[in-house]
C-alpha cells in the first residue's frame, strides 16, 4: 500500500498493562499483535520507534515477588531481569518478520545534558534511517529517584520531540480522553479531537488506574502538552482495540486525537532541549523597563536590565527569567556565571544573556509553554 505519509516518523508508547498478562509476565500474544501492526506500518514506508514499558512488570515474579515491588532496590532488580526478557521477546518477533530491533536504555540525565541529548538524537536517527526499530525504555536498573521520568508517557513525549516525530501514539487501557472519569460516570463522553489542554481537561485527568503501570491519565495529559508544544500530533487509545496502531496513523481509530494549533511555533532542536529538558539552574530577575522589549523583540539582556541573581550557575547554564513580581517570562542561556554577573551588574553594557525563541515567541506562547508545560516536567 502506498501512503501519502511515506517516510513519516511515528513514536509509539506502550504501557505495562498493554504488554503483560494477568499474572504480570510478558504476554507473547500482546507483543505479536503490536509487532504485526508495526511491521504493517514499516511496509507502508513509515519509520517507527517504540517506547516500551514492562521491564519491572516482566521481571518481578522472576525475582520472587508476588506483587509489583514498592522499594526502589526491588524495582531495579526486577527491571534488570525484565529488560532482558522484554527485548529478547521483541527481537525474536521482529526478526521473524525480517526486521531488526535495537534496545536503548535512557535516563533523565541523558536529556538534561545537552551533549548526551544530541548524541542520543544522532544515534536514534541513524537507527531509524537504516530501517531498524528502536525500543526505548528508561534505565530502571540504575536510575535514582531524582533522575527518573516517573512514567514512560513523559519519556515518550520527550523522545518524540528529540527525534522530530510526526506523530506520537500513546496506548493505554482506556479508549481515550473523556470529559469525566468513565469508571465513575456512565455518561462520560469520549473527546474525539482536542487542540488545547484546558484547565477543565486537566481536572478530568484521574489517578493511575493499572496495578502494573505507573502512569495515569494525568501523566498522559502532561505528555501531550510536551508533544503539542513541539508541534507533534498525538493519539491516545486503547491497546487491545484491533489494529489500533495502524488505524491511528491513518486517522481511523477510536480514541482521542490531539492536534497542534496551526500557529504553533516551529521549535528547533536546541529550543526543544531548552524548553523540555535543560533543567534551569538559577533565576534572573529583570526590571519592568526591559520586560516588554524582550517579550516583543527578543533582545538580549544587559547588566543594567538585571535587578538580581538567584542561585549559583556556570557560563552556558539555562536559567529562569522572572519579572519583579516573580512571574516567569522565559528561559535564557547565560553568557556569564552567576558570580561574574553579580560582579559586573550596572558596570558594563555587554550582553549577558542570549534569548532563544522558545522564551519569547509571543505572550500567548510564553504563558502556554511555562504554565502548561514546563511546570509539569
Amino acid at each position: 500500500m502506498t501512503s501519502e505519509k511515506d517516510s513519516k516518523r511515528i513514536v509509539i508508547k506502550i504501557g505495562s498493562s498493554s504488554l503483560t498478562s494477568i499474572n504480570g509476565e510478558v504476554s507473547r500474544r500482546k507483543l505479536e499483535k503490536i509487532a504485526e501492526e508495526v511491521v504493517h506500518l514499516k511496509e507502508d514506508g513509515f519509520e517507527v520507534l517504540l517506547v516500551s514499558s514492562g521491564a519491572v512488570a516482566a521481571g518481578y515474579r522472576k525475582l520472587g515477588c508476588l506483587t509489583r515491588p514498592e522499594s526502589l532496590a526491588e524495582k531495579q532488580a526486577s527491571a534488570s531481569i525484565g529488560q532482558g526478557l522484554l527485548i529478547e521477546s521483541y527481537s525474536d518477533i521482529f526478526l521473524s518478520h525480517g526486521y531488526v530491533a535495537s534496545q536503548i536504555l535512557i535516563t533523565r540525565d541523558d536529556f538534561t545534558d545537552e551533549l548526551r541529548y544530541n548524541n542520543a538524537r544522532n544515534t536514534i536517527n541513524v537507527l531509524l534511517e537504516r530501517g531498524i526499530i528502536p525500543i526505548v525504555n528508561e534505565n530502571d536498573t540504575i536510575s535514582m529517584d531524582f533522575l527518573r521520568f516517573g512514567d514512560n508517557d513523559t519519556l515518550s513525549a520527550k523522545v518524540a520531540s528529540l527525534v522530530d516525530a510526526d506523530q506520537l501514539i500513546i496506548l493505554s487501557d482506556i479508549d481515550g480522553l473523556y470529559d469525566a472519569d468513565p469508571r465513575e460516570n456512565e455518561h462520560a463522553k469520549l473527546l474525539r479531537e482536542v487542540n488545547e489542554i484546558t484547565p477543565a481537561i486537566e481536572a478530568a485527568a484521574g489517578d493511575p488506574g493499572s496495578a502494573n503501570g505507573t502512569g495515569g491519565m494525568k501523566s498522559k495529559i502532561d505528555a501531550v502538552k510536551i508533544a503539542l508544544a513541539s508541534g507533534i500530533s498525538t493519539f491516545l487509545g486503547k491497546a487491545t482495540t484491533p489494529t489500533i496502531i495502524y488505524d491511528s496513523v491513518y486517522q481511523n481509530a477510536k480514541g482521542t486525537y490531539f492536534k497542534p494549533k496551526s500557529n504553533s511555533p516551529n521549535l528547533t532542536s536546541k529550543e526543544r532541549w531548552i524548553a523540555f529538558n535543560s533543567g534551569p539552574e538559577g533565576k534572573i530577575i529583570i526590571n519592568d523597563r526591559v520586560k516588554k522589549a524582550i517579550m516583543k523583540n527578543g533582545t538580549s539582556l544587559k547588566p543594567t536590565d538585571v535587578d538580581s541573581v538567584s542561585g549559583h550557575f556556570d557560563q552556558g547554564a539555562v536559567v529562569n527569567i522572572l519579572d519583579t513580581e516573580e512571574n516567569t517570562i522565559g528561559l535564557g542561556v547565560m553568557n556569564y556565571s552567576s558570580d561574574a554577573i553579580n560582579q559586573i551588574i550596572h558596570k558594563t553594557e555587554r550582553h549577558l544573556l542570549t534569548y532563544e525563541k522558545v522564551a519569547i515567541e509571543s505572550d500567548h506562547f510564553v504563558c502556554h509553554l511555562h504554565s502548561e508545560v514546563l511546570s509539569t516536567i
